[in-house]
């Protein structure tokens, strides 16, 4: 089923991701291929001059918190005051919303970053309270669009920008760029870019085109930055340059915990602490929200798998009172277990069911619960995530039509894992091979780390690993080589002497000087 690999092979498929080649920084569009992009700043530049109280509303996920600190830093950085808020998950909901509009009386310029596409109520009554507001967000379009005096959105029709797939914190930092321009200053925007490269990589936007250019410009920023807050992580997880993948697992789960398991401003605070003291603390509290947040997710993701219906096209679980924060997570962890998209749904006192979608696979989410919507209190989201809210005497009609949805929608069924590579036998496995896919790096959403498959392969040793044996660690024999692997979040049983098939990746394990080859293990068959 999968062709030999070699590395001139391997070379080609991986250059063949990149249509448009490797772009740099030079590439970027200018800020005003933005529809609305010079109107805002016109409107901004305005605000400052009067000394109009501005309010910048923004989201509790990572792009969400990045987005927020990006504008905060940038007005304390020209000395203008601000007010900001992060809408509580639990209290508020998501984005601007009616909830918030007390809080944000007796501004007279709202700016949302992130969010704000799908807020038609609430930008009605921010018009009835006085309120002039710029929506800047990356999400799809409703049928209906709020009214506001600018809407900075790459999806709109008539907007000029050339790239789809960008995020909120993207065009925050676009929105200080002509800002910037239009004020006459001269600030430097690569500390800027660090934290826009943090909300791309978290908000799993594909990584080719400017994307890619952003992220390896912010990392690499990001690795001599003397941001406190990038310091004091950096020195907790022993680490002389970041990765991708350290943000991808390790940060972006950290600024998450905040708002999934009390309040995302927590998090603005860390990115934005003026010293190391104050950035230790705030780390601390935040890994101390991840370690819940993780026990958490763990035993609702238990809850969820027991009550699955497996033979559903779209898995839709529900439960009383299930904690909100965690059911996006949850949903993404069901969905590669069952290889199928997964919706989870916590209910309130009140009967109403709230909660997150992920897809799978080739399946646009989005799309097929768009479709839906009729049953639905609110909905919003992209084509891998969704977030949803129903009345509970809805859920049967809605789980029903989602199934219906699904199959008129005519999926494809990839029989065949895209992102393996072909077969590799043990002997192709060398730094040389390292080195080819290290040129393509970094990897992530629509540039994924490139998978092998190798077959008749003798596990001549399995052991647990980690704190609680979570993780299980093997010797790996073929054709007379030995290759040490890891397989995380796997409570599995292997014997010695088993023949098998492993799908896995190939990293470079530095240790004491010392650096040797390893498999990342995907599955064993």
């Amino acid at each position: 089923m999968y062709p030999p690999v070699t590395l001139d092979a391997l070379d080609i498929m991986l250059q063949k991701r990149f249509k448009e080649g490797f772009l740099s920084l030079k590439d970027l569009p200018h800020p005003s291929t933005f529809k609305d992009m010079e109107k805002a700043t016109e409107r901004i530049v305005r605000a400052i001059k009067n000394k109009e109280k501005i309010t910048i509303i923004g989201d509790y996920d990572v792009d969400g918190v990045t987005s927020t600190t990006l504008m905060k830093l940038f007005f304390d950085e020209i000395d203008y005051p601000v007010a900001w808020i992060i809408p509580n998950r639990f209290r508020d909901g998501y984005g601007l919303s009616a909830n918030i509009i007390p809080r944000i009386e007796g501004t007279e310029l709202a700016i949302t970053v992130d969010n704000g596409i799908s807020a038609v109520y609430a930008a009605q009554l921010c018009k009835e309270e006085g309120i002039e507001l710029i929506i800047t967000d990356h999400h799809m379009l409703a049928p209906e669009v709020p009214e506001a005096y600018a809407i900075i959105d790459q999806k709109q029709e008539t907007c000029t920008f050339p790239y789809e797939e960008v995020c909120g914190a993207q065009i925050a930092w676009y929105l200080i760029a002509s800002l910037k321009n239009a004020l006459g200053i001269k600030i430097d925007m690569m500390p800027y870019m660090e934290l826009a490269a943090i909300a791309i990589i978290a908000d799993v936007m594909p990584l080719r085109h400017i994307n890619r250019a952003m992220v390896i410009a912010g990392i690499a920023s990001l690795s001599k930055s003397q941001r406190p807050a990038i310091r004091a992580f950096m020195e907790e997880n022993g680490k002389s340059e970041l990765t991708s993948e350290d943000i991808a697992f390790f940060l972006a789960p950290l600024i998450n915990a905040a708002g999934r398991m009390e309040d995302a401003s927590h998090a603005v605070d860390f990115l934005a602490s003026a010293n190391i003291y104050d950035a230790r603390v705030r780390l601390e509290r935040l890994m101390e929200f991840n370690r819940l947040r993780k026990e958490t997710e763990e035993q609702i993701t238990q809850y969820a798998l027991n009550k699955a219906r497996r033979e559903d096209e779209v898995i839709i679980v529900e439960g009383k009172e299930w904690h909100e924060g965690v059911v996006g997570i949850v949903a993404a962890r069901v969905a590669r277990i069952f290889e199928k998209p997964c919706i989870v749904l916590s209910e309130n006192e009140e009967g109403l069911l709230k909660g997150s979608g992920r897809s799978y696979g080739e399946c646009d989410l989005f799309d097929i619960v768009d479709g839906c919507r009729a049953y639905l209190e609110k909905f919003g989201g992209h084509r891998a995530a969704i977030g949803l809210s129903l009345k509970k005497d809805r859920l049967d009609a809605f789980r029903k039509e989602v199934q219906d949805a699904y199959l008129r929608a005519n999926v494809p069924v990839e029989e065949v894992d895209t992102e393996i590579m072909g077969e590799l036998s043990f002997s192709e496995i060398s730094f040389a091979l390292t080195e080819t896919v290290r040129k393509y790096e970094p990897y992530g959403q629509g540039n994924p780390r490139p998978k092998f498959i190798s077959r008749n392969v003798e596990i001549l040793q399995a052991d647990t690993m980690g704190k609680e044996g979570e993780h299980l660690r093997f010797s790996l024999l073929q054709d007379g080589i030995v290759i040490p692997a890891v397989k995380f979040k796997s409570k599995a049983l292997y014997h010695e002497g088993d023949k098998v098939t492993v799908i896995y990746t190939v990293n470079e394990n530095h240790f004491r000087g010392k650096v040797t080859l390893q498999l990342m293990i995907d599955k064993i068959r």
